[in-house]
């Protein structure tokens, strides 16, 4: 079991953009079926995939208010799109839908509820970055799993505002995204002296 940060992200870091808008996501084509246009070793990082090993999930109030004003943009009654049990993190007053339930405290004690309701299967935490970054804080977020979009936006919500150091696991091609899944190390410390040695790497030529 693991706990994973899967999203889609812009290139400079944004999983959406100032206006809290996705249009900019689904205007990328997805699904290479080139079988030529893979590349890298182990198992596919295909969405599709991956739900099925997920046994929970949670994301935060901003996201579940992007999930409903979309399933509901067309006048149609909101149903929840997932059929695992599912959380939202936040202090709002919320009318969830069934099999959603609201959660405010330490991640630390919703980690621990989601894990017993997934019966060993994976956490997804959906998003946001910030939220993300709290399971991070605490030592409970084991992997991050990004499909990066070849766009940049200039400024929105981050992919995740912290400082970590990730190993990268595998990459793999799908259309124009690049979809990369990371280990989680731990925090990246600040170092002295970082500033000077980069100018020094930067001024023999490297990296």
């Amino acid at each position: 079991m693991a706990t994973i940060y899967c999203t889609a992200t812009s290139l400079d870091g944004y999983i959406a953009d100032d206006g809290e808008s996705l249009s900019w996501l689904f205007a990328t084509p997805g699904h290479d079926t080139d079988p030529q246009g893979r590349y890298g070793d182990g198992e596919s990082l295909d969405f599709d995939q991956f739900l099925p090993t997920v046994g929970a999930l949670v994301c935060g109030a901003s996201t579940y208010a992007w999930v409903h004003r979309e399933l509901t943009a067309d006048g149609q009654d909101f149903v929840w799109p997932y059929e695992q049990p599912s959380w939202v993190v936040t202090h709002r007053d919320l009318d969830l839908p069934d099999g959603v339930r609201a959660f405010a405290g330490d991640v630390r004690d919703l980690h621990a509820v989601m894990t017993e309701a997934a019966a060993g299967k994976d956490l997804w935490v959906v998003g946001g970055g910030d939220l993300a970054g709290q399971f991070a804080d605490v030592g409970l977020l084991d992997k991050v799993w990004v499909h990066l979009n070849p766009v940049t936006l200039g400024a929105g919500k981050p992919l995740l505002p912290r400082r970590l150091r990730l190993h990268r696991e595998r990459i793999e091609r799908d259309g124009q995204f690049t979809a990369m899944l990371f280990d989680v190390v731990g925090p990246e410390p600040r170092r002295d002296g970082d500033v000077d040695g980069a100018a020094e790497v930067y001024a023999e030529g490297g990296p």
